[in-house]
């Protein structure tokens, strides 16, 4: 009986407490109609207080059709501003409304997508809210255009400041020191009447890479082809269905074709694709097809916008000089404040062993260097060779050394007990023939890659030259050693006490004499992956190497 009575007085209290509950709770309202337009303001500030709690019960979910962007931004915002709009006043829009607008239908100069951030429904909203005369009074309306016009300004400015390729854990929305310093004072700064282009300006990088590419965007843009193709994958497994995605590839082109694979019909459809794009007119199915098939103009805006934000990966200071490489390029500048002051053409890994992205500094120079062979070319070269014959290294001009350094008879070793690694080192000596060539740029990083001269300088002239084990040849490597040492002289305070100079180096080249020379003011070393830059007025498109710009197109720019 005592326990019966018990039961009955805990759910009376429940009871009780669910409907407190519910009595002190602000229902979520549908609309509230404000007849004075002077009080609009003091309403919308308390509606958007209700729409951020229920929001964030809801996980972003504003309405049905409407998800507010960085919810936790814009509700430390509003929060810290206890709910003042920021883009409307009094049954008005501000000017600052119209500005977003503006901008963002025009983001893509910026290599933006407007759909990113919630564009056709801020234009929505922002007509729906001028041409419906209930609509106007209503301050849940007002509340709601608040937290999605906020969400995306959030939005632009990170993709702005930060680009889209960070890891998402790295993004400015996930850090809250962020919240106030950096997206509440710009959002601030919208609001206090500062010019939309001097916030969103000083957020971009300002380095001559990137600042060149974006003048080029507005003349591709304005010309592009926007048309959807059919993208082709190739190599491929279902050489049935390759075929009809060709077809249909070709159709969309304005090229008829017939269904059979093999007919001539076929070959001819391919041969006039590829006079209309300049390729080599041979009917057949290729690489370089294929590749001329995907490369529309919607996937190399996908590119320029890919490579505006890779610039965004750079450090905010750029050094004054620095060595940039540009991998997809095959090219190498020294930049000096906003000036080229030398250039080189080089060679770089292919893509079995690409050359890595470095940040790193040139910290010394080595005349007649010896080539230490890395593990990765002993495992796939060396010991295959050894394994053959054991004269494979004297072949190659190589010597076998111990851990002390000493030489060893290969003939002494037996190779077939050793699969992957072996507990020796192979090098080959100094001289013309060493694969490093006359002059060898060291800096630190974990690859054993380094700067080099090659014994193969007739391979400059190939157009395509992602051809090394990963190391990058640089043609003019004498230029970049006499840069760097005149560098060293000049910032030096004594620069009768340095042991070198350019003569001292050309001198040692002629006797063919091993030197190290230290870099005294480490150079900045920048090895990167831009896929396309602005040459001549117009964008000039690279070939995707190692594939990179397609795998953040597939991993950030999906259903662009």
């Amino acid at each position: 009986m005592y326990y019966r009575k018990n039961h009955y007085l805990h759910l009376v209290l429940l009871l009780v407490i669910f409907l407190t509950a519910c009595k002190h709770k602000q229902p979520v309202k549908e609309k509230e109609i404000v007849i004075n337009p002077v009080d609009m303001n003091t309403y919308v500030q308390q509606n958007i207080k209700q729409l951020l709690a229920d929001t964030t019960n809801n996980k972003g979910i504003l309405t049905d059709s409407m998800n507010v962007q960085f919810l936790p931004v814009v509700k430390f915002y509003y929060e810290k501003n206890e709910g003042v709009p920021v883009w409307s006043n009094t049954e008005k829009w501000n000017p600052s409304a119209d500005t977003l607008v503006e901008y963002l239908n025009s983001a893509s100069y910026d290599g933006l997508f407007k759909a990113d951030y919630n564009y056709d429904q801020l234009v929505s909203i922002k007509n729906m809210m001028t041409n419906d005369s209930v609509k106007l009074t209503d301050a849940v309306q007002w509340a709601k255009a608040e937290l999605i016009f906020t969400g995306a300004f959030m939005h632009l400015i990170q993709d702005l400041k930060q680009g889209r390729l960070q890891p998402d854990s790295l993004s400015f929305k996930h850090d809250e020191r962020n919240y106030n310093k950096y997206f509440a004072a710009n959002l601030d700064k919208l609001k206090n009447g500062e010019s939309f282009s001097n916030i969103i300006n000083p957020l971009q990088p300002t380095i001559n890479g990137y600042t060149s590419l974006k003048k080029g965007i507005k003349k591709f843009v304005d010309s592009m082809d926007n048309k959807t193709y059919t993208y082709l994958n190739y190599p491929y497994k279902d050489s049935v269905g390759f075929v009809k995605k060709l077809q249909k590839r070709l159709s969309e082109s304005g090229i008829k074709t017939v269904p059979s694979p093999d007919s001539t019909q076929l070959q001819a459809a391919i041969k006039k694709y590829q006079v209309n794009k300049g390729i080599k007119a041979n009917g057949k199915v290729s690489v370089a097809l294929v590749r001329a098939m995907n490369l529309t103009d919607r996937e190399k805006f996908n590119r320029i916008a890919i490579t505006l934000d890779r610039y965004k990966l750079l450090p905010v200071k750029m050094p004054e000089k620095y060595i940039l490489v540009n991998l997809p390029a095959y090219n190498l500048k020294v930049w000096d404040a906003d000036s080229v002051v030398m250039e080189s053409k080089i060679i770089c890994g292919k893509p079995a062993t690409p050359t890595p992205l470095i940040t790193s500094a040139i910290s010394d120079i080595i005349i007649y260097p010896t080539w230490t062979i890395p593990a990765s070319i002993i495992k796939k070269d060396i010991l295959p060779g050894l394994k053959r014959s054991t004269d494979y290294l004297a072949r190659k001009g190589f010597s076998l050394l111990n851990n002390k350094g000493e030489v060893i008879d290969p003939a002494t070793v037996n190779w077939s007990k050793y699969s992957k690694e072996i507990p020796y080192k192979v090098r080959q000596g100094s001289g013309d023939d060493n694969a490093l060539g006359v002059i060898k740029f060291n800096f630190s990083n974990p690859f054993s890659v380094y700067l080099h001269d090659t014994n193969q300088r007739y391979l400059f002239k190939n157009a395509v030259r992602s051809i090394s084990h990963g190391c990058v040849r640089v043609q003019e490597w004498q230029k970049l050693a006499f840069y760097l040492i005149r560098n060293d002289s000049l910032h030096s305070k004594q620069p009768d006490l340095l042991h070198y100079n350019t003569d001292s180096v050309t001198n040692w080249i002629a006797l063919k004499e091993w030197h190290r020379i230290d870099v005294k003011n480490k150079f900045p070393l920048f090895i990167r992956y831009f896929g396309c830059e602005l040459v001549n007025g117009s964008i000039k498109f690279y070939d995707d190497i190692y594939g990179e710009d397609k795998l953040m197109r597939e991993k950030y720019f999906a259903a662009k």
